[in-house]
């Protein structure tokens, strides 16, 4: 690697206090370009990185046999000449449920505010950036490009290119099917304090089941986007035990949280932005690809300039669109 990563622990006001007791002091890997140390004169623009659910600010930086993680593609195409020089920071975003969505929520936290606020603000003081949202990408993969979406529509004057890869959206498509799932390990665990205090138990001992994760993926889309207190872990289900019968007012809770129902609302948001990137592969495994298409055609009909594309893959090991969105991207964002 020809730039430099360092690890910081950053405080995080906005996490202080939040409803699940995690740590409001985060680690988060900080990549500076080949020169930055070398020129204590010149100022770049800013990548924050979104990872997706279960992840970490520390995943990022995994290695997997014979390919690159996505730190080490973004340092490949600077040192070859592909994109600009940048500051890239990857935001860490874990949840004792797994993630947060990077929204607001009473069951889970304040994590849009902890991106767009604390760390944009430790960011500029720390590193020297250009400290305007033309200057500033947001980019994330699944629930982290679904963060993407959610961080630049209440803060586009801070984030003003965006990257979207297999964004979580379109929730009829991809989480509804998850429900039923998740119903039975909770009945036979005998409701959701008893499985989930097993649940980290047995993680913590050996390892997750393969039904967990849809248990855990619904605890954490529930306290996301239907908090309600009083509730186990301040979290109301969409699903009814033990009739299994959908909760249409609980779920309806969850679609005013789709990115299919709020662009189209927000259309005058999205206009402000200067770039927007969607991808999504056409074999993705949560059909996330319709969603995309479905976001492409309102931004289309409204004239917005974006860029959609589908590539022949599914949801897992396709951390090399990185490479397509900071390609299109990095190079739009304002140097001075």
């Amino acid at each position: 690697m020809k730039g430099m990563i360092q690890i910081f622990q950053v405080f995080a006001g906005s996490l202080e206090g939040n409803p699940l007791n995690d740590s409001s002091t985060r680690s988060v890997p900080v990549y500076v370009p080949p020169g930055y140390q070398d020129d204590q004169s010149t100022r770049y623009p800013v990548v924050y990185l979104l990872h997706g659910f279960t992840g970490s600010g520390l995943q990022w930086l995994n290695t997997s046999p014979f390919t690159r993680n996505v730190p080490q593609r973004l340092d490949w195409l600077i040192d070859n000449g592909k994109v600009p020089p940048v500051i890239a920071v990857f935001c860490d975003g874990w949840t004792s449920l797994g993630g947060s969505q990077w929204i607001n929520s009473d069951a889970i936290g304040r994590y849009r505010d902890y991106v767009a606020r604390d760390l944009v603000a430790w960011v500029d003081r720390t590193f020297r950036t250009i400290p305007k949202g033309s200057a500033r990408a947001l980019i994330g993969k699944s629930s982290g490009g679904y963060g993407a979406m959610v961080v630049s529509r209440f803060h586009p004057e801070i984030f003003q290119h965006i990257g979207v890869h297999s964004g979580d959206s379109a929730f009829e498509y991809s989480m509804l099917h998850e429900l039923p799932q998740a119903a039975g390990p909770l009945l036979r665990a005998g409701g959701v304090d008893a499985w989930y205090r097993d649940f980290v138990e047995r993680a913590d001992a050996t390892k997750m089941k393969g039904e967990d994760h849809a248990v855990i993926s619904m605890l954490c889309m529930a306290a996301a986007y239907s908090p309600k207190r009083g509730e186990p872990l301040n979290a109301e289900l969409p699903i009814e035990l033990p009739s299994g019968r959908l909760r249409v007012d609980v779920w309806n809770r969850w679609l005013v949280h789709d990115p299919v129902r709020f662009v189209p609302k927000h259309l005058d948001v999205y206009r402000k932005l200067r770039s927007i990137f969607i991808d999504c592969g056409t074999r993705d495994e949560f059909n996330l690809r319709w969603g995309a298409r479905l976001i492409s055609e309102e931004l289309k009909a409204a004239n917005i300039e974006h860029v959609h594309e589908e590539f022949e893959d599914g949801h897992m090991g396709v951390n090399y669109r990185f490479e397509r969105s900071f390609s299109w991207l990095l190079p739009r964002l304002d140097r001075q």
